[in-house]
């Protein structure tokens, strides 16, 4: 290991193994989720892929409804995941997730074919309700094993996850479907992959510093140290402030801006392969290639996000808050000033609309430094909460857009219904960076005090009740006072 900086704690410890560990269960559930948008056209139409396979007859309506159904389950199980994550630890709860994710990839292919649409439906609801318990859980477990300087850090770290489970999906999807395995070989291998994580978590996955077994008593102190001199933090179940958090204006602002990124997000996501294969006539296996592209963009560009903003903080050129914004000012209204482009190209610009989609998704890489991790900033205390509100509201969005995509792009050959789909995700994208510039924030909010309740209820006090506790103290120093008095005339 290398040596250890006493101020600053191991230039690689056991925190990076966590976050490494987080990045690996994100990459995992992002494959395991993401591979249907591809899937979905080697199961329509077997010509494209390999023709030995059963192929289904659905409609776009049909489609659509598998798209959007793993979010139904997805957004049921983000409160249960901030309580499960306080109450049962970390480790036992991605262990759920992943596992019970990976199964039902597994048993997709036995089920699909006797149970149509509607059982596929069902398999991604249920896996949909695994998955949901996974960010709630990865934000209080970083707001644990991170020190306060190293947050945007680790946080974007295990976040590119994302962008490497999206590749992944994308990119070798297409190629299994293409190959031998056909179709049921995408549910295998990812089923497969998640499985191996699972094991690999178990050995090396940990609650928190105080009970890990591969940490140094030099970094447990930098990590303790560092959270301790942060105002408010503890290590304690503290009781939840709802009401505060719930009116914060700042994490209005935050819930707002996800919910605008998530609908233009979660377009692209879902539906590149469809607008790849119906506008531009791409069939499946340049489709994959083409439609794995962008999230390399995305990933290269979550790297140069990261690289910049720990520059930029370590020389003091700006404030955390001035960092987020900016880099979040880039990944919205960059996207959306070139969705409102790639809304007029057609299949003569087959190579335009390509690389206007490539960096359209790329630049959306700063969204996890601009915003998402915002939540850590706003309260330590309760990050896994604050996640659990933030993804329960923000995926509520992608069970909407399939259906609206699916209502609006009732031809997907037709490039005019696509560009009604992008100009609404572009002033969205507008809208809800502009708010969060103005009412968004970095601060520790006030209710991530673990005495917060206490003070407020104490506040809140009737002015008789105030005067009766300011007695009672009295009477108390007067009591304490005389003890004093005595001792000294004593000895």
């Amino acid at each position: 290991m290398p040596p250890i900086d006493e101020n600053k704690g191991p230039v690689l410890g056991a925190r990076h193994l966590q976050a490494f560990l987080l990045f690996l269960a994100i990459a995992v559930c992002y494959a395991g989720r993401l591979n249907v948008s591809v899937s979905l056209v080697a199961m329509t139409d077997a010509e494209t892929t390999n023709p030995d396979f059963h192929e289904f007859n659905w409609n776009e309506k049909q489609k659509s409804y598998i798209l959007s159904s793993f979010y139904w389950g997805y957004v049921v199980t983000q409160f249960p995941g901030a309580y499960m994550a306080r109450n049962f630890g970390v480790k036992t709860c991605i262990l759920i997730a992943t596992l019970g994710s990976s199964i039902c990839n597994i048993i997709l292919p036995f089920c699909v074919p006797w149970g149509q649409w509607q059982v596929y439906c069902v398999i991604r609801i249920i896996q949909g309700l695994f998955q949901g318990l996974i960010f709630p859980i990865v934000h209080a477990h970083l707001a644990v094993w991170s020190p306060v300087e190293e947050r945007t850090l680790l946080g974007a770290l295990s976040h590119l996850g994302i962008e490497c489970g999206t590749v992944l999906a994308m990119s070798l999807t297409g190629l299994i479907a293409a190959s031998d395995l056909g179709w049921p070989g995408i549910s295998y291998v990812y089923g497969g992959i998640g499985i191996v994580f699972c094991g690999i978590w178990m050995i090396f996955a940990e609650n928190n510093p105080a009970d890990a077994r591969f940490i140094t008593s030099r970094e447990k102190k930098y990590i303790v140290m560092s959270q301790a001199s942060a105002d408010g933090e503890t290590n304690e179940t503290i009781p939840i402030p709802w009401k505060a958090i719930l009116t914060s204006v700042p994490f209005i602002s935050l819930i707002v801006t996800r919910i605008c990124h998530a609908w233009g997000f979660s377009i692209m996501q879902a539906q590149i392969p469809a607008y790849l294969h119906g506008v531009l006539n791409m069939n499946i296996k340049s489709n994959a290639l083409f439609s794995t592209l962008p999230y390399i963009a995305m990933l290269a560009c979550s790297f140069i996000f990261l690289i910049l903003a720990e520059i930029v903080m370590k020389k003091e050129w700006a404030s955390l808050g001035v960092v987020r914004k900016t880099i979040n000012t880039i990944a919205m209204w960059g996207p959306a000033a070139l969705l409102f482009g790639i809304g007029f190209l057609d299949e003569n610009q087959k190579n335009l609309a390509i690389i206007l989609l490539t960096f359209n998704v790329g630049l959306n890489g700063g969204n996890t430094i601009g915003s998402l991790l915002n939540t850590i900033d706003l309260s330590s205390n309760h990050a896994g909460v604050l996640m659990s509100i933030l993804n329960g509201v923000g995926n509520c969005i992608p069970i909407i857009t399939p259906l609206a995509v699916g209502i609006i792009v009732y031809d997907e050959t037709q490039r005019s219904l696509w560009q009604i789909v992008f100009i609404i995700a572009a002033i969205l994208y507008f809208v809800g960076n502009l708010q969060y510039i103005i009412l968004g924030s970095t601060n520790t909010q006030p209710w991530n005090d673990e005495d917060f309740l206490l003070k407020r209820n104490t506040e809140q006090l009737t002015s008789f009740e105030k005067s009766l506790m300011k007695n009672s103290n009295s009477n108390i120093n007067i009591e304490r006072n005389s003890e004093t008095n005595l001792k000294t005339l004593v000895f």
